[in-house]
């Protein structure tokens, strides 16, 4: 083994560690959650281990206005998703597809909710509500949430279209397809992969938001909003559970959207 080849190999080993670390790092939070979703806290505040139970999960809803609030995030990061996820995936099949003037400006619209501080977007949304008389609450949150997910959504599918060959569909109609039917057959299926990770990374933000909504609920109260009013008195351990409960079902949705794009790109490569 020549010189080169061992400190190539050392370098892999410390960038393999180091990204362990940056992993580890990462997911040492959400391991904290899982794990004290199984604590048995003495007191109001489930921050101490102090014992290992099973009744948190006998009695995930056991605390009313924490189930209350999990249900309104819900309906809204439902709402807003599917909302935010046809238009996002509109916005880059066009910019991807067409050239047509504007869409350098478009492009420009669609990176500023990502790079503006959430503050100065919930704070402009609430005064421009406020000008138009709008009575604050499911409305007006469903909008705020649209309003940052389409940018996600839009970069997120258009990073999965950029290098598809849209000769495929010419292909088709030469064939006899109609356009419609070309897109359906054809462009949509190889694009869905990305349309359900833009639309679970959507979700995934709506669900978690606090500031944009802060400003936007009123007399509303989220799934975050009730942790950060209830965290004053009290942390329950049905806060883990629940967002144990959101994590699974999150990961899962996430596995089974993979497998069965992978299973529809080998259905057409067979084909």
């Amino acid at each position: 083994m020549t010189a080169f080849s061992r400190r190539q190999r050392v370098g892999q080993r410390v960038i393999n560690t180091i990204a362990g670390l940056g992993l580890f790092y990462i997911f040492l939070p959400i391991l904290v959650i899982v794990l004290f979703s199984f604590n048995a806290p003495k007191g109001k505040y489930n921050i101490k281990w102090q014992g290992f139970t099973l009744d948190n999960w006998a009695n995930p809803f056991s605390e009313t206005e924490l189930t209350s609030a999990l249900w309104v995030s819900l309906r809204i990061a439902l709402i807003s998703t599917f909302c935010a996820t046809v238009l996002g995936s509109l916005i880059a099949l066009s910019l991807s597809r067409y050239k047509f003037k504007g869409s350098g400006g478009i492009n420009l619209f669609l990176v500023l909710p990502l790079t503006s501080p959430e503050i100065v977007l919930g704070s402009s949304l609430a005064t421009l509500f406020l000008n138009r008389g709008v009575n604050f609450g499911y409305v007006t949150i469903i909008i705020a949430h649209i309003m940052f997910q389409i940018s996600f959504v839009a970069v997120t599918v258009r990073a999965r279209i950029r290098g598809f060959d849209w000769t495929l569909e010419q292909a088709a109609m030469d064939l006899g397809a109609t356009p419609a039917r070309a897109f359906w057959k054809i462009t949509f299926p190889l694009i869905l992969p990305g349309i359900l990770a833009a639309a679970l990374l959507s979700f995934a933000l709506s669900i978690d938001d606090f500031i944009i909504t802060f400003f936007n609920a009123g007399s509303l109260v989220t799934f975050p909003l009730q942790i950060f009013g209830a965290s004053r008195v009290k942390i329950p351990p049905q806060i883990n559970v629940l967002a144990t409960m959101l994590l699974i079902a999150s990961v899962s949705l996430m596995v089974a959207g993979t497998v069965i794009g992978n299973r529809r790109q080998r259905k057409l490569a067979g084909n």
